[in-house]
């Protein structure tokens, strides 16, 4: 039997705490190892304590959760924790900061109990966990308030027709299984291209990938434009 996911719970409500911790608690393959109040005690919790999945609250005093995300990923040795917020509101700026920052995906604290159980689950095996519609809007409007990322604008346009393709069913929230049964190529073979594009874009995961995508321009024209 595999080791339970070890998890951090982050969260200035100390009811929301023992709300997380009691249904992380009840599942044999998930276990709490602490929690926080603060976001700098997240950053010594990750330091010390070394879990597998932190989830955060974004607002928090002394340090918030995009601060603190940006902090345990650039501090903790590798094997780093995945990062999952947990939220009131999917629309939240802080939520897209957090996602800039690195989080793996976020989780609205109304979900129910089984839906974040599936979440946690999700994150710690190495998935992000997409709203691509969230995401988009959060995205686009950020976008709005600025002209697109030249950078990211070059960097998509080395992407091959292939590797376009599975980045656009990526912003859709596919996993590579999905995207194998929808483009006929074998689970290696589309790891693989998703690898490259991560790899071409210069971000870590498929969350990231999403935000250059939109960010780039690409999402939102659909990659018209950089072939």
């Amino acid at each position: 039997m595999n080791d339970p996911v070890r998890v951090l719970i982050a969260d200035d409500e100390s009811l929301v705490r023992a709300g997380l911790s009691a249904i992380v608690a009840a599942e044999p393959d998930l276990a709490v190892v602490g929690e926080a109040a603060t976001g700098t005690e997240a950053v010594a919790g990750a330091l010390e304590l070394r879990p597998d999945l932190i989830l955060m609250d974004v607002r928090m005093p002394d340090l918030n959760g995009i601060e603190a995300t940006a902090r345990i990923l650039h501090e903790t040795p590798s094997p780093q924790p995945r990062v999952l917020i947990v939220t009131t509101f999917e629309n939240d700026d802080y939520v897209y900061d957090a996602l800039r920052a690195g989080a793996h995906g976020f989780l609205l604290k109304r979900a129910k109990a089984d839906e974040m159980v599936h979440a946690i689950r999700t994150v710690a095996r190495g998935d992000s966990l997409l709203f691509p519609s969230a995401i988009r809007d959060l995205a686009l409007s950020h976008a709005s308030a600025r002209t697109a990322n030249a950078g990211l604008r070059t960097r998509l346009a080395r992407l091959t027709d292939r590797e376009r393709e599975v980045l656009r069913l990526i912003t859709c929230g596919l996993s590579n299984t999905e995207i194998a049964d929808r483009t006929g190529l074998g689970p290696e073979t589309v790891k693989t291209h998703v690898a490259r594009v991560l790899g071409k874009l210069g971000v870590r995961d498929r969350t990231q990938a999403v935000i250059a995508a939109y960010e780039g321009g690409f999402a939102a024209a659909g990659g018209a434009g950089l072939r």
